[in-house]
C-alpha cells in the first residue's frame, strides 16, 4: 500500500522554480503562501471557537491549559504559553507547553524525541478531568502528540487537536479537531513557513479569546498586564488614562495607591468607590466590566 504524504509535506507548484528568482520575488512568493495559511484559519473558526468556550468551563471549575507538540509547533506553543503571564496577570501554572524531549530540545533540534508516544503519555499524567488538553501536529501524525492525547481523554480532560493536514491521523483521539488547511509549504517539508505562521494564529486567538472569555481584559485593554518593567509601568498609566478619561496625574496616583494593581485601580476610577470595595467586587466577580457593574448596583 503506497505512503500517505500529508498536505505539508508535498510540492508546491507554485514555488517549484524558486531558487531561480531574485531576492524580491523569493520574498513575495513567501509571502503570499504565508497570507494563503492566514486565510486558511479562518475556515477553522467554527471548532476554535468550540474549543475556546469548552476551555473556559474547565478553566471555571479550576482547569489548566496543556499544550504538547515537537518541533517547529511546540516551539510556537511553549511561545503562547510563556506570553500568557504578563500579557493577562494569571499564574503561570494556567498554561503549560510541554515540548518532546523537554527544554533541552526547545533550544536544541537535535534532541528529537517526537516520536516517542511514551514520553507524550507520561507528560499528560498531570490531567484529570478539569485540564484542557491541546495536542499540536502540522502533520496530525506525531507520535508524542499522541501518546499525550490518548492519556489526557483517558482522564477525562478537554482533547484538542491543532494540525494542517484535514486527514490527520490523530482526529480520532481528540473531541476537537481545528484544521488550517495550508497545504505544501514553500519549501517542500518546511513546515515553520505556512504551517507555523497558521499554528502561531490559531494559537494566539486560541489564548486570547480564552482569557477575554474570562475577563481578563476590559474592552480591548490589557488590565491584567504585568508592568515588571519601566515601559510597561507607563503603559498601565495610558491605559488607566484610555479607559477612564481621567488626568495622567490621578491615574497614576491611584495606581501607585494599589501597589500597580490595574484592575482594582480602574474600578476606583470608573466608579469612585474605596479600595476595600473594588477589591470586593473584583474578588467575587470575574472582570473588571463585571467588578463596575456590581459596585454600581450596589448603591
Amino acid at each position: 500500500m503506497p505512503q500517505v504524504v500529508p498536505p505539508t509535506e508535498r510540492r508546491n507548484p507554485r514555488t517549484a522554480d524558486i531558487d531561480t528568482l531574485e531576492s524580491r520575488e523569493v520574498l513575495r512568493l513567501i509571502q503570499q503562501e504565508d497570507a494563503r495559511a492566514v486565510e486558511a484559519v479562518g475556515a477553522a473558526i467554527d471548532p476554535l471557537a468550540r474549543a475556546v468556550d469548552e476551555a473556559h468551563l474547565r478553566l471555571s471549575r479550576g482547569g489548566t491549559v496543556h499544550y504538547f507538540g515537537a518541533g517547529a509547533s511546540g516551539r510556537l506553543a511553549v511561545l503562547d504559553a510563556t506570553e500568557i503571564t504578563p500579557t493577562f496577570g494569571v499564574a503561570r501554572e494556567l498554561f503549560t507547553a510541554h515540548f518532546a524531549g523537554g527544554p533541552a530540545a526547545v533550544a536544541d533540534s537535535s534532541v528529537d524525541r517526537e516520536d516517542s508516544e511514551a514520553l507524550g503519555a507520561t507528560d499528560a499524567e498531570v490531567l484529570d478531568e478539569t485540564g484542557v488538553a491541546i495536542g499540536i501536529t502540522a502533520s496530525g501524525s506525531t507520535p508524542y502528540v499522541a501518546g499525550a492525547l490518548r492519556v489526557a481523554r483517558a482522564a477525562g480532560a478537554l482533547t484538542v487537536l491543532v494540525t494542517c493536514d484535514p486527514d490527520a491521523p490523530l482526529r480520532e483521539l481528540a473531541e476537537i479537531t481545528v484544521v488550517a488547511a495550508t497545504g505544501p509549504e514553500a519549501l517542500t517539508g518546511s513546515t515553520r513557513l505556512k504551517a507555523g505562521t497558521a499554528t502561531k494564529v490559531i494559537l494566539n486567538a486560541f489564548s486570547t479569546a480564552l482569557m477575554i472569555k474570562a475577563g481578563r481584559t476590559y474592552g480591548n485593554l490589557m488590565v491584567g498586564l504585568v508592568a515588571t518593567n519601566g515601559k510597561l509601568g507607563e503603559r498601565a498609566v495610558r491605559l488607566l488614562v484610555e479607559a477612564t478619561g481621567e488626568e495622567e496625574a490621578s491615574c497614576r496616583a491611584v495606581l501607585t495607591d494599589t501597589g500597580g494593581n490595574i484592575p482594582e485601580a480602574l474600578v476606583r476610577l470608573l466608579t469612585g468607590c474605596s479600595p476595600e470595595q473594588a477589591r470586593s467586587a473584583l474578588e467575587q466577580h470575574p472582570g473588571v466590566r463585571a467588578a463596575v457593574a456590581a459596585v454600581a448596583g450596589a448603591r
